[in-house]
């Protein structure tokens, strides 16, 4: 596992920064949730005739005057954006970036196969998310318990549950990209990551448009439909699964046969 070792001590500064970034914003917007509990009882009704601004967060049926209600929107928003650039930016340069740092030629010279290159790569992805993940659900819980609300156990489960999956279906995605990248792309991971959050507002907003929730992971994280049916749609966590396991195919097929200079 030297290559996983050497992966995680690369980015470990990044990992941090954006743990503590993520963190940070969670933290402040549950310790504000006391001081705008009242307000936001008397402001439901306003969001929820906001038309399609409203149905494009999942406002229109949410009730704010709740932990979980402004959790789902608020955190959820920074969950799935933060998380998701964070993943995208963990996968998206972790294979070409031996080509851009010019060290394929040093890490090819062992006597270790490709095949062993990429699954220890994607296991160092896979083991920053995961760390992420449990940082921020221990660092939600304790926020909570912080300012003296119950804590609504199954909808945070449900919630970290389905930001966690969105996050490696966006990494394996990206994964599968950087083996077919040389010099890697930091534009290119950021940019699948926003493209799929907007997808998922234009799904919210229009019917005609609601089969894009089965292309991009945001559709499965959507706080009001997760609350209101108490589970993840196994659908789209089957679709999800499928386009993830289709990048991580990607990934080793053409890193397998790449010509690496």
């Amino acid at each position: 596992m030297t290559i996983v070792k050497h992966e995680l001590r690369q980015g470990r500064t990044s990992f941090f920064i954006w743990t503590a970034a993520i963190g940070f914003l969670l933290a402040v917007c549950i310790f504000l949730f006391p001081e705008m509990k009242g307000e936001m009882e008397g402001m439901n009704d306003m969001f929820s005739s906001m038309g399609s601004f409203s149905a494009a967060f999942g406002m229109d049926k949410l009730n704010f005057g709740t932990l979980v209600g402004f959790y789902s929107v608020e955190c959820g928003n920074v969950l799935g954006l933060g998380g998701a650039f964070f993943a995208a930016l963990c996968a998206v340069n972790i294979l070409s970036k031996e080509e851009r740092d010019k060290t394929a030629e040093f890490l090819l010279a062992h006597p270790v196969s490709r095949t062993r290159i990429i699954t220890e790569k994607l296991i160092a992805v896979l083991v920053q998310i995961g760390a992420m993940n449990l940082l921020l659900y221990a660092l939600s819980i304790g926020s909570m318990a912080a300012i003296g609300e119950d804590i609504p156990w199954k909808e945070l489960n449900l919630i970290h549950l389905a930001y966690g999956i969105l996050q490696t279906e966006l990494a394996a995605i990206c994964f599968g990209v950087s083996a077919f990248m040389r010099k890697g792309s930091i534009g290119a991971g950021l940019g699948l990551a926003a493209v799929m959050y907007f997808l998922n507002l234009i799904a919210n907003i229009t019917e005609t448009a609601e089969f894009l929730k089965y292309i991009t992971p945001f559709g499965y994280c959507d706080g009001a439909k997760l609350i209101t049916d108490g589970s993840l749609d196994k659908t789209m966590i089957a679709v999800g699964t499928a386009m993830g396991i289709a990048g991580v195919t990607a990934a080793y097929l053409k890193y397998s046969r790449k010509d690496i200079h």
